[in-house]
């Protein structure tokens, strides 16, 4: 890496033309322990090389001479329409990347008509993001006990957010050996205007364990899913299921919805990847089941293949922080653009019109 720092971009150079190459101008414009903090996973980053390679093992088959009058990208999730499934995955701390963080994400997130899932652990308070862009929902870190995070729902319901998304994989950071080589720390001051940066933890005696008996006591359970479900009008959504039996006991609670993820390989390495846990998961849910996928989209292929396993809707997480680190709002709009267009024309190729045509006759497995 180079030691210039470049500014953000005011306008999209013509060589920016796929996701990749955002990767690459991205490391240009961060310090070296923000770019391996966005970029590093958990141990030896199996898991990240494993949900990139996860496509690379279907190949499309098409269907050809099919009449595509009155295509569409349009998708519909718990009573909401979106013109396209692809949406913006949560991340906090997004003024690493960018001075304006989640409110350039969010605005581009408009500006494209994409669903934008915002972090508890956002730098940007909810009060300065537009109330009435109607694709929104919120993603809630547990706050250590039911009161805590219970306001953190209610003040989302007051900013019209339309699902809480409960993140649950992560009771515990990831063990990052490169983000802990180049030495990142969160910058000293950076404001959380709804949580702290870091969740106070319980006392113990010295003959308790630090980790079973401290940090995972104040991790949510399943009873706390059934508490916040009984305490909210809007729908409750798990992310990071991966296995087929959560997902039943997800279903049986009240859950609406579920996004499989592995945390974009930042928590626990060599975990099953998304695409295998979500063919996994598709075969014991109802098969009207909203099941969404996080986790190693970077091609308008990888949309479709995505969908064609069972997918309603696709999350991108890093590749949205590329664009915002490139060229703020802009970036994460460009980003969202050529995905969006790569899917159309994938689609076009492929011989459906509508994404309800999309299944796992259109795919094979290597």
């Amino acid at each position: 890496m180079s030691n210039a720092i470049l500014a953000p971009l005011t306008q999209i150079p013509p060589y920016l033309q796929t996701l990749n190459d955002y990767e690459k101008q991205a490391v240009k414009h961060l310090p070296e322990a923000s770019w391996h903090y966005l970029n590093g996973g958990a141990m030896d980053e199996q898991s990240i090389q494993d949900n990139l390679n996860q496509f690379s093992q279907i190949r499309l088959v098409p269907r050809l001479l099919n009449d595509l009058s009155g295509g569409s990208t349009e998708i519909e999730i718990l009573g909401q329409k979106f013109p396209h499934p692809v949406f913006l995955a949560p991340i906090g701390h997004q003024q690493l990347f960018h001075p304006d963080g989640e409110a350039a994400s969010a605005l581009a997130a408009e500006v494209m008509g994409s669903n934008y899932v915002l972090s508890t652990f956002t730098n940007t308070d909810l009060h300065q993001l537009k109330k009435e862009n109607p694709n929104k929902w919120f993603q809630l870190y547990w706050q250590g006990n039911r009161e805590k995070s219970l306001a953190l729902l209610k003040l989302a319901e007051q900013h019209d957010f339309k699902a809480i998304v409960i993140t649950v994989d992560a009771p515990h950071k990831g063990i990052r050996d490169r983000e802990r080589q180049a030495f990142f720390e969160l910058p000293e001051g950076m404001q959380h205007p709804h949580t702290p940066a870091h969740i106070p933890l319980p006392e113990i005696t010295e003959h308790q364990h630090p980790v079973f008996d401290g940090l995972m006591q104040i991790a949510p359970k399943w009873a706390d899913i059934e508490y916040i479900i009984s305490q909210t009008r809007l729908p409750v959504i798990l992310k990071g299921i991966l296995h087929p039996l959560d997902a039943k006991k997800a279903v049986e609670l009240g859950v609406k919805s579920l996004i499989i993820s592995n945390h974009g390989g930042r928590v626990l390495d060599t975990s099953i990847s998304p695409l295998t846990a979500l063919q996994n998961i598709k075969a014991v849910v109802p098969e009207d089941f909203p099941l969404l996928l996080d986790g190693g989209i970077r091609r308008g292929t990888d949309v479709f293949k995505a969908l064609a396993m069972g997918a309603s809707a696709v999350l991108i997480g890093r590749p949205a922080m590329y664009g915002l680190a490139v060229a703020g709002a802009l970036g994460v709009a460009h980003v969202l653009k050529i995905l969006k267009e790569e899917f159309e024309i994938t689609m076009a190729l492929m011989g459906t019109a509508t994404v309800a045509e999309i299944n796992s006759e259109y795919i094979s497995h290597k």
